[in-house]
C-alpha cells in the first residue's frame, strides 16, 4: 500500500554539496567531450529541487571524473535554486521556486518571468543539443519505480532496451504544460532523438538512490558513451525477469482539492472490474472506466490543490 508521507518524513541519505559544480559550460551544467564521433547524451537531475536521488548520481559521476568513450556527455542540475532552498522542516516546498520546471517547456520561446522559465532558457541549448536524454525524478509517496516513456513507440522501445524498472508508463504528459522529456525532437515521431523519465521511488528513500544509479548506468552503457567498467562499482542491479507497459488513458483531477480515496493504493494496482469506486471528489464518485484498470501514481491523503491530478488510469498493453 502507498505509505503516506508526513510533513517531515525520514531522510535516509546525505544531500550532496553541489556548489562545487557551479562552474561549467553554464552554471551547474557540465559538457564532457570525447573528441570522437558519437551521440550527445544528457543525464539531468533536480528538475524538481527536492528530488535528490538524481543529484546524488550526477554528483557521483562528476566526482568520479567519468569521460565519454565517444560522443558527448552532458550532466546537469536543473532547478538548483529550488534545491538550495531545501528545509528539512518543510521538505516538500523545495520542489520548485515559482512554478513547476517540468511544465514550462512549451513556453521557452516566451519572455522568462519566473525562476524556472529563466533556468529553462539556460538549459534549452543543452537539451536541444542532446540526442538522448535521461531525466531523473522521484516521487512524493512510496510507490514502485516507473519509467515514463512518453506517448511514442520509440520511447517504449528505448525503455525496453534499458530493461528496468518493471513498469513502463506510456503517457502524453500533463495538461498543465510540456515536460522536458517531450520537448523538441524527443516528442517528434520522425526524429531520431529519444528521451526517458525515471521515477525512482520516494524522494528520500535510500532505495531511490539505488534505482537511480542502476537506471543511469544502464542508460549510459546502452547509449554507448560509457562502458560498464567506466562506472562506479556496484551501480548495476539484477535485471527484472520481465517488464510491462501501461498506456495512460485518463487523468483524474480534483475539482476543488477535496478528493478522498476509497482506500489506500500501492501504485500500479490492477483493479479487475469496471465501475469500481476509487474515491470521491466532493460527493462525486470516481470509478474505473474498464476492467483491469491500472492505477498510475495515485496520490496519498496529502493536501491537494484544485486541478491537481490525483491518479492516472491506464491499460496494460
Amino acid at each position: 500500500m502507498v505509505k503516506n508521507m508526513s510533513d517531515t518524513p525520514p531522510i535516509e541519505f546525505a544531500f550532496p554539496d553541489l556548489r562545487k559544480w557551479e562552474k561549467g559550460a553554464a552554471p551547474y551544467i557540465h559538457v564532457l567531450e570525447s573528441g570522437k564521433p558519437g551521440p550527445t547524451v544528457m543525464v539531468a537531475s533536480l528538475t524538481h529541487g527536492n528530488e535528490v536521488s538524481g543529484a546524488i548520481v550526477v554528483d557521483a559521476l562528476l566526482t568520479a571524473g567519468v569521460k565519454p568513450r565517444k560522443g558527448t556527455l552532458i550532466l546537469s542540475f536543473n532547478n538548483i535554486e529550488a534545491y538550495h532552498s531545501f528545509d528539512r522542516r518543510t521538505p516538500f516546498k523545495s520542489r520548485l521556486v515559482d512554478e513547476d520546471f517540468n511544465r514550462v517547456w512549451g513556453r521557452v520561446d516566451e519572455p522568462a518571468t519566473t525562476v524556472e522559465t529563466k533556468r529553462a532558457q539556460v538549459l534549452r541549448p543543452f537539451v536541444e543539443r542532446a540526442d538522448l536524454l535521461l531525466d531523473l525524478h522521484s516521487m512524493h509517496d512510496d510507490c514502485v519505480p516507473l519509467m515514463l516513456s512518453g506517448p511514442l513507440d520509440k520511447g517504449v522501445a528505448f525503455a525496453k532496451a534499458i530493461g528496468t524498472p518493471v513498469d513502463i508508463v506510456r503517457d502524453a504528459g500533463h495538461a498543465a504544460g510540456m515536460r522536458m522529456r517531450d520537448y523538441g525532437g524527443f516528442g517528434d515521431p520522425k526524429s531520431p532523438k529519444n528521451a526517458l523519465l525515471i521515477e525512482t521511488g520516494q524522494h528520500w528513500r535510500a532505495s531511490s538512490v539505488v534505482v537511480a544509479k542502476d537506471v543511469t548506468a544502464r542508460f549510459l552503457v546502452e547509449t554507448g558513451v560509457l562502458e560498464e567498467g567506466d562506472l562506479p562499482a556496484g551501480w548495476r542491479q539484477p535485471t527484472p525477469s520481465s517488464q510491462r507497459v501501461v498506456e495512460v488513458t485518463h487523468a483524474v483531477a480534483t475539482k476543488r482539492g477535496n478528493f478522498t480515496p476509497a482506500q489506500r493504493f500501492e501504485g500500479q494496482d490492477v483493479i479487475p472490474k469496471a465501475g469500481t469506486v476509487l474515491g470521491h471528489d466532493d460527493d462525486e464518485p470516481v470509478t474505473t472506466p474498464y476492467d483491469d484498470c491500472v492505477l498510475v501514481m495515485p496520490s496519498s491523503s496529502r493536501p491537494l490543490r484544485p486541478g491537481v491530478t490525483v491518479v492516472r488510469l491506464g491499460r496494460l498493453t
